[in-house]
């Protein structure tokens, strides 16, 4: 909310299903306005109402009836939606229009009549230092990168007189990322839920695909997780779900903008080559797709990918467990119980199983005070 510059008057909040889009309007509501303020409303666009009534023509009638802010929950599920949002934004000049969308829309490439207007956010799961602070009650604040780089042992020492991290960090990666196992429901059955959703609804709604070519994404997902960090083999992939290599990498691409996986390139390439390494986008949905083959270093390389990609570029560093940072930092993902590292001066050590660094050893939790 803090990053949020509110005086625009069309903001959109993109962010993957599940992250709490919908809490996050409600809660902007709740702190800005009291409950018998009818200057500000809610509407959620899976409601049938809006079946037989576009959002501007509602829109114009709440303006009328003087509504300023307009908080619209799923957007996309409104017919040309996007022209829609136009004509709010040249007929009713004082009228604020706050709406949510799925992480797979490209709000400005696909939509070129909100390209110069629209200010897009995306909300992101929680990160290890949010997840820490909700459990503990702390109000422990984020670094840069640099620094955590510069500083780490001192930041360090400040964060272990208030609370010991690694208590609580194999919790984050289990179930921390998503903020509904605050619910008290089965997180695992709720986020297998949420998974589907995001391939049923976000990827074949919005990209327009054939309900019948469902099964095929689903189980190019599931393939790609089995195989864990590393480059995929299109052509093998192809053969088993019975398709073509470009409809492979597209459908790799509709995953990677769901945020069920991540794709790592080399410094200097991207989409549509070949990336160097597939990765699931965070590690809860690890547990969730097969509990049984969650390896610690695969777990704590999709951690660190996911926590370092909110704030910065990163690439694949050549070796195992390598990675390049904002093109300039070497960081090695690795276990400090493992005694048989070699240490180098041009490397940063990303630490797992321990809660202190010195030097260019960093212990890995910390990455997650990153956001």
């Amino acid at each position: 909310m803090d990053e949020i510059d509110w005086n625009d008057k069309l903001i959109g909040i993109k962010g993957t299903r599940g992250v709490g889009k919908t809490t996050f309007l409600l809660q902007y509501a709740k702190e800005r306005y009291s409950s018998t303020d009818k200057q500000c409303l809610y509407v959620n666009m899976n409601n049938f109402y809006f079946q037989s009534r576009g959002i501007a023509d509602f829109a114009g009638e709440f303006y009328r009836n003087g509504g300023k802010v307009l908080l619209i929950d799923q957007v996309f599920k409104q017919p040309d939606w996007s022209r829609e949002l136009r004509r709010c934004y040249d007929n009713y000049p004082n009228l604020q229009i706050v709406f949510t969308g799925s992480s797979v829309m490209r709000l400005k490439e696909e939509n070129p009549e909100l390209n110069s207007i629209v200010k897009s956010y995306n909300l992101r799961g929680f990160s290890f230092r949010e997840f820490l602070n909700l459990q503990t009650g702390l109000q422990l604040e984020p670094y840069s990168l640099e620094e955590i780089l510069n500083n780490h042992e001192e930041i360090t020492n400040q964060i272990l007189s208030k609370v010991s991290p690694t208590k609580y960090f194999l919790d984050y990666l289990h179930h921390g990322f998503y903020p509904f196992f605050l619910e008290h429901r089965n997180f695992s059955e709720n986020l297998l839920k949420t998974m589907n959703m995001m391939t049923e609804v976000d990827i074949l709604l919005i990209k327009q695909i054939e309900l019948k070519y469902l099964t095929k994404i689903k189980k190019l997902f599931y393939l790609l997780a089995l195989e864990g960090t590393k480059a995929p083999n299109i052509s093998n992939l192809a053969k088993e779900i019975n398709t073509s290599r470009a409809t492979v990498m597209n459908y790799i691409k509709n995953l990677t903008d769901a945020r069920l996986i991540n794709l790592v390139y080399p410094v200097g390439q991207e989409f549509p080559k070949k990336p160097s390494k597939v990765m699931l986008q965070n590690p809860n949905l690890m547990y969730a797709i097969y509990p049984i083959q969650v390896e610690q270093q695969q777990l704590m390389e999709t951690f660190f990918v996911n926590t370092m990609q909110e704030t910065c570029v990163i690439n694949e560093g050549g070796k195992q467990g390598t990675y390049i940072v904002n093109q300039k930092h070497k960081f090695k993902v690795c276990d400090a119980e493992n005694n048989k590292i070699r240490f180098s001066n041009d490397t940063i050590y990303a630490k797992y199983n321990t809660e202190v660094g010195k030097g260019n050893q960093v212990p890995l939790w910390l990455m997650g005070f990153l956001y």
